[in-house]
Protein backbone atom coordinates (compact mmCIF):
# COMPACT_ATOMS: atom_id res chain seq x y z
CA UNK A 1 0.00 0.00 0.00
CA UNK A 2 1.25 3.47 -0.82
CA UNK A 3 1.74 5.94 2.00
CA UNK A 4 1.24 9.65 1.48
CA UNK A 5 3.82 12.27 2.44
CA UNK A 6 2.70 12.12 6.08
CA UNK A 7 3.09 8.34 6.31
CA UNK A 8 -0.68 7.80 6.23
CA UNK A 9 -2.13 4.85 4.34
CA UNK A 10 -5.51 5.80 2.90
CA UNK A 11 -8.23 3.26 3.58
CA UNK A 12 -8.95 1.49 0.28
CA UNK A 13 -12.67 1.58 1.04
CA UNK A 14 -12.78 5.38 0.64
CA UNK A 15 -12.91 5.19 -3.16
CA UNK A 16 -15.88 2.81 -3.05
CA UNK A 17 -17.62 4.90 -0.38
CA UNK A 18 -17.17 8.06 -2.47
CA UNK A 19 -18.50 6.25 -5.55
CA UNK A 20 -21.56 5.03 -3.62
CA UNK A 21 -22.18 8.53 -2.26
CA UNK A 22 -22.13 9.86 -5.83
CA UNK A 23 -24.69 7.19 -6.83
CA UNK A 24 -26.97 8.53 -4.09
CA UNK A 25 -26.48 12.14 -5.14
CA UNK A 26 -27.09 11.18 -8.78
CA UNK A 27 -30.34 9.43 -7.89
CA UNK A 28 -31.45 12.45 -5.88
CA UNK A 29 -30.69 14.84 -8.75
CA UNK A 30 -32.42 12.52 -11.23
CA UNK A 31 -35.48 12.46 -8.96
CA UNK A 32 -35.62 16.27 -8.79
CA UNK A 33 -35.09 16.69 -12.54
CA UNK A 34 -37.88 14.24 -13.41
CA UNK A 35 -40.18 15.81 -10.82
CA UNK A 36 -39.43 19.30 -12.12
CA UNK A 37 -39.86 18.41 -15.81
CA UNK A 38 -43.22 16.69 -15.34
CA UNK A 39 -44.47 18.93 -12.53
CA UNK A 40 -43.76 22.21 -14.26
CA UNK A 41 -43.85 20.95 -17.85
CA UNK A 42 -47.31 19.39 -17.70
CA UNK A 43 -48.59 21.38 -14.74
CA UNK A 44 -48.09 24.83 -16.21
CA UNK A 45 -51.14 24.53 -18.49
CA UNK A 46 -54.54 25.94 -17.58
CA UNK A 47 -56.47 23.62 -15.27
CA UNK A 48 -59.20 23.18 -17.87
CA UNK A 49 -56.76 21.49 -20.25
CA UNK A 50 -55.39 18.94 -17.76
CA UNK A 51 -55.63 15.29 -18.62
CA UNK A 52 -56.25 12.83 -15.80
CA UNK A 53 -54.75 9.41 -15.11
CA UNK A 54 -56.43 7.31 -12.40
CA UNK A 55 -58.13 10.46 -11.15
CA UNK A 56 -54.87 12.42 -10.79
CA UNK A 57 -53.75 15.23 -13.07
CA UNK A 58 -51.17 13.82 -15.50
CA UNK A 59 -48.43 16.11 -14.18
CA UNK A 60 -48.97 14.83 -10.63
CA UNK A 61 -49.24 11.19 -11.71
CA UNK A 62 -45.98 11.29 -13.68
CA UNK A 63 -43.95 13.55 -11.37
CA UNK A 64 -45.02 12.11 -8.02
CA UNK A 65 -46.37 8.59 -8.47
CA UNK A 66 -44.50 7.09 -11.45
CA UNK A 67 -41.34 8.99 -10.62
CA UNK A 68 -41.37 7.61 -7.07
CA UNK A 69 -41.81 4.06 -8.36
CA UNK A 70 -39.01 4.58 -10.91
CA UNK A 71 -36.58 6.03 -8.36
CA UNK A 72 -37.31 3.23 -5.89
CA UNK A 73 -36.60 0.64 -8.60
CA UNK A 74 -33.40 2.47 -9.59
CA UNK A 75 -32.33 2.55 -5.94
CA UNK A 76 -32.81 -1.21 -5.64
CA UNK A 77 -30.80 -1.67 -8.85
CA UNK A 78 -27.95 0.55 -7.67
CA UNK A 79 -27.79 -1.12 -4.26
CA UNK A 80 -27.87 -4.60 -5.80
CA UNK A 81 -25.46 -4.06 -8.71
CA UNK A 82 -23.20 -1.14 -7.83
CA UNK A 83 -22.70 -1.14 -4.05
CA UNK A 84 -20.24 -3.41 -2.30
CA UNK A 85 -20.66 -5.14 1.04
CA UNK A 86 -17.54 -4.29 3.02
CA UNK A 87 -16.34 -4.59 6.61
CA UNK A 88 -16.55 -1.40 8.64
CA UNK A 89 -13.93 -2.25 11.26
CA UNK A 90 -10.56 -0.50 11.35
CA UNK A 91 -7.97 -2.06 9.02
CA UNK A 92 -4.22 -2.17 9.42
CA UNK A 93 -1.93 -2.06 6.39
CA UNK A 94 -1.85 -5.85 5.90
CA UNK A 95 -5.64 -6.14 6.07
CA UNK A 96 -5.99 -3.24 3.61
CA UNK A 97 -3.66 -4.96 1.12
CA UNK A 98 -5.63 -8.21 1.49
CA UNK A 99 -8.92 -6.34 1.03
CA UNK A 100 -7.69 -4.71 -2.20
CA UNK A 101 -6.38 -8.07 -3.48
CA UNK A 102 -9.70 -9.81 -2.72
CA UNK A 103 -11.68 -6.97 -4.29
CA UNK A 104 -9.56 -7.17 -7.44
CA UNK A 105 -10.02 -10.96 -7.58
CA UNK A 106 -13.79 -10.59 -7.08
CA UNK A 107 -13.98 -8.05 -9.91
CA UNK A 108 -11.93 -10.29 -12.21
CA UNK A 109 -14.03 -13.34 -11.32
CA UNK A 110 -17.30 -11.49 -11.91
CA UNK A 111 -16.13 -10.26 -15.32
CA UNK A 112 -14.91 -13.80 -16.15
CA UNK A 113 -18.27 -15.27 -15.15
CA UNK A 114 -20.10 -12.65 -17.23
CA UNK A 115 -17.87 -13.41 -20.23
CA UNK A 116 -18.33 -17.17 -19.82
CA UNK A 117 -22.10 -16.69 -19.50
CA UNK A 118 -22.14 -14.67 -22.75
CA UNK A 119 -20.02 -17.34 -24.45
CA UNK A 120 -22.38 -20.06 -23.18
CA UNK A 121 -25.40 -18.11 -24.46
CA UNK A 122 -23.78 -17.64 -27.86
CA UNK A 123 -23.03 -21.35 -28.19
CA UNK A 124 -26.49 -22.43 -27.04
CA UNK A 125 -28.54 -19.94 -29.03
CA UNK A 126 -29.51 -17.43 -26.32
CA UNK A 127 -30.17 -17.11 -22.60
CA UNK A 128 -32.22 -19.81 -20.95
Amino acid sequence: MKKNEYGFVEDPRYKQCNREALYGVGLGILNLVIWFVFGYGLGSKPVESYTYILGFPAWFFFSCILNAIFIIMMTFFVVDKKMVDMPLERMDEVQAEEYVKNLTNDLNNSSDSINSRHEHNRKNGGAK
